[in-house]
């Protein structure tokens, strides 16, 4: 047993990536959607959708990948989040990351989001602020 986050959330991808940057990627695996065939240490995969179109040589498959999520992990232990976030930035230069990851600890003052800003991965912590004390708001 240790300490665990939750996360949820999602990056947005623009344009989606191609077939052959998710290819070779650790965080597409093939274009294997499913996270069990993830390296380890890798929490983050590329959610990849296929279609379908008609040839007259037969039935051509399309894949890309517009989102980055986080795979489903009952007691997740963070462990690099935010760097691995920014891998992913740099392995796709030209993609734009938009969205957020909402990361929630054990303990209730523990929340942060994981971000992108001008390329760059950030985990953002809130600022909790009192009211005054004399009745004003």
């Amino acid at each position: 047993m240790g300490y665990t986050t939750r996360v949820c959330g999602e990056f947005a991808i623009e344009p989606p990536l191609t077939w052959n940057e998710i290819k070779a990627s650790p965080f597409g695996h093939g274009g294997l959607v499913t996270s069990k065939y993830l390296a380890p240490g890798i929490d983050l995969f590329l959610a990849i959708e296929e279609s379908e179109t008609e040839t007259e040589t037969g039935t051509a498959f399309h894949r890309t990948a517009s989102k980055l999520v986080m795979q489903e992990i009952d007691e997740y232990r963070e462990r690099g989040l935010v760097e691995q976030v920014q891998r992913v930035i740099d392995l796709f230069p030209g993609h734009t990351f938009t969205g957020r990851l909402e990361c929630e600890g054990e303990e209730n003052t523990d929340i942060w989001r994981v971000i992108v800003r001008d390329g760059r991965a950030l985990r953002i912590e809130p600022r909790i602020v009192w009211p005054d004390e004399d009745g004003g708001q």
